[in-house]
């Protein structure tokens, strides 16, 4: 986090919403399902459960039901944040949010919600579907793992995994069979399915990545199941906690039955597809979020577009394109402002200068609660 600026925004979610006025106006624009934690890197390319690979939204740990003007806020400001990552002046950054903000809104006035596809995906984004859906899964196996078959064994690096203890490593293990037994049972298979057959455990390590989420439990399994190379794959298990915005947010929130739940179900209605493996389980009083593991290269970087503006401005559409066809896809659903409420909104249009000027009175205060930040690890600039 002591990084950059833009590290330390991703990190501190929570900083945002503690900052954010009270009885702001944009606290009175419809209510939607947002992911919380809008930012350039929160988008990402992923296989579906139709096994096509899509561009989208993909974290919701700290999706909640909150007003669209902080959503919107939220991603402005990380272009602001992050103009120095991508080489351009703060007058430019100012511009590319505002750009991101009338595009987001023009999308909005439409009514539809669709989706990227690779064909129609260009620069940057086309890349990353093309490499997404030509890779194959024994290359990933290969790269953090060693042996072959049964033998099979993740990679202890101490910089993406780590040891786990025993009692990690059986309550893993016990969230991967309660897993096997809901893919079972979805999938038709007979109340007699043996999960630690259909999904079973060969190795469990401690994953790190992320920055916010870093100090939660979470760790990479890596199973046997069906297909892929040697019918095995590696699995993301990660502790869900309470979502930062839901207690600020005007909107009352649902009741969940528990935090995983939220996740799953939240981002079930607002991506196009969902991906293939992704359940929310629970263990006594915790929750946790299984999918299968996405390599960190299947995002899109702040720092790959250093000194490629147009390239970035393209990408800047489709993000605030696809904010918009999910808060539409979502909408009507579980308190949500309906589709036509949202039309209204971006017709409205008198919001987004608005939206921009917290957009950069918040960049403001991030930059110096970074330097506060970094000095008090003593790192120098």
């Amino acid at each position: 986090m002591a990084a950059s600026p833009f590290s330390f925004y991703r990190g501190s979610c929570q900083l945002f919403f503690d900052a954010w006025p009270a009885r702001s106006p944009l606290d009175r624009t419809p209510a939607v399902w947002g992911c919380g934690d809008l930012h350039f890197e929160n988008f990402g390319s992923f296989k579906g459960d139709n096994r096509l690979v899509y561009f989208d939204l993909n974290d919701f740990d700290e999706c909640a039901l909150v007003p669209a003007a902080w959503e919107v806020t939220r991603f402005a400001a990380s272009v602001i944040v992050g103009a120095k990552a991508i080489d351009v002046s703060a007058a430019e950054a100012v511009r590319l949010a505002r750009a991101y903000v009338d595009e987001y809104a023009t999308a909005l006035s439409t009514g539809k919600a669709r989706w990227v596809e690779r064909d129609t995906a260009t620069g940057r984004t086309r890349a990353l579907l093309d490499a997404v859906r030509t890779r194959k899964r024994r290359k990933l196996l290969d790269r953090r793992t060693k042996g072959s078959g049964a033998k099979r064994r993740l990679r202890i690096d101490g910089v993406k995994t780590l040891p786990v203890s025993r009692a990690e490593r059986a309550l893993a293990i016990r969230l991967v069979r309660m897993a096997a037994r809901a893919r079972g049972s979805a999938s038709g298979a007979t109340a007699a399915l043996d999960p630690r057959r259909y999904f079973s455990v060969l190795d469990v390590a401690r994953r790190i990545a992320g920055t916010g989420s870093l100090g939660l439990a979470r760790w990479v399994v890596l199973v046997d199941g069906r297909g892929g190379a040697d019918g095995q794959y590696l699995l993301d298990v990660k502790e869900a906690r309470p979502s930062a915005p839901a207690p600020r947010s005007p909107y009352r929130q649902p009741t969940w039955p528990h935090d995983a739940a939220r996740i799953v179900e939240v981002q079930r209605r607002v991506q196009v597809v969902a991906p293939a493996l992704l359940y929310a389980l629970r263990a006594g009083k915790r929750s946790f979020v299984l999918k299968e593991l996405q390599p960190t290269a299947d995002r899109l970087q702040l720092e790959d577009w250093r000194g490629d503006l147009d390239d970035l401005r393209g990408a800047m559409t489709t993000m605030a394109e696809l904010t918009a066809w999910g808060q539409l896809r979502a909408s009507g659903r579980g308190g949500s402002a309906t589709a036509d409420e949202l039309i209204a909104f971006a017709a409205a249009g008198a919001w987004k200068r608005a939206v921009l000027d917290m957009a950069k009175r918040v960049a403001a205060t991030t930059m110096t609660e970074w330097a506060t930040f970094r000095n008090a690890q003593g790192v120098t600039p």
